[in-house]
């Protein structure tokens, strides 16, 4: 453990669970690093991500953002074009793009794919699958409604999902934030995870949630009568 961590643990409880608020305003107190962190929710869920059925995993606008511009990219023909093009879609094309992102050029940071053209860009999988970047249904990346997609994205929908641990990781903004910005952010990334719960699942659904900051340690929240 750096010294810089371990000076930050020393004005912790690490066994108390802060409100949110507090635990929000403990990581923009110890952000200081020489950039702007970004700061993430980690939920821990009773889920087992063996079984299908009790996989989690959508989309949630947040209210103020993530703190970056992402880079969006759309696969589509036709008037679908112009409708992305106006939407502020930094990227553009059919087949066209399709063969420039299979040569390996992956210049945005999410993509879009109209269903009439996922049979054209299967072979994406093998480039896009391992970097997380390939169109799904679930996420709302597969759409025929590109301009609102285009559009959230921009605004700052952001996607989560349950890692093999059944933990849901997901940026809530930066640390330069307000304090009550990133914490309707998280509360909203909270509300967005138990709105998922798979109807399979038994139990403790959300056994625990943290906040941090890219260089800080994780602060637990009490959620008790939030969720």
């Amino acid at each position: 453990m750096g010294k810089r961590i371990a000076n930050i643990k020393k004005g912790l409880d690490l066994v108390k669970k802060y409100k949110l608020e507090e635990a929000v305003e403990l990581i923009k107190k110890n952000a200081t690093a020489k950039f702007d962190e970004t700061v993430e929710v980690h939920l821990k869920l009773g889920i087992d991500v063996k079984h299908s059925d009790q996989q989690v995993r959508s989309t949630v606008s947040l209210p103020h953002g993530t703190g970056k511009t992402k880079k969006v990219a759309v696969i589509a023909k036709g008037e679908k074009v112009k409708e992305a093009e106006a939407a502020g879609a930094d990227l553009v094309g059919g087949m066209e793009l399709v063969d420039t992102i299979f040569k390996g050029t992956i210049d945005f940071d999410v993509l879009v794919i109209t269903p009439d053209m996922m049979k054209d860009a299967a072979k994406l999988g093998k480039v896009l699958g391992p970097r997380g970047l390939m169109p799904n249904p679930k996420s709302g990346t597969v759409t025929f409604e590109l301009a609102k997609t285009v559009k959230e994205l921009k605004a700052g929908r952001i996607e989560f999902k349950a890692d093999p641990q059944g933990i849901v990781h997901a940026p809530a903004g930066k640390a330069s934030f307000p304090a009550g910005s990133l914490a309707e952010n998280v509360q909203t990334i909270i509300d967005a995870v138990v709105k998922a719960k798979p109807s399979s699942s038994k139990g403790v659904y959300v056994q625990s949630v943290y906040v941090s900051s890219t260089m800080g340690p994780g602060v637990p929240v009490d959620y008790a009568g939030k969720i």
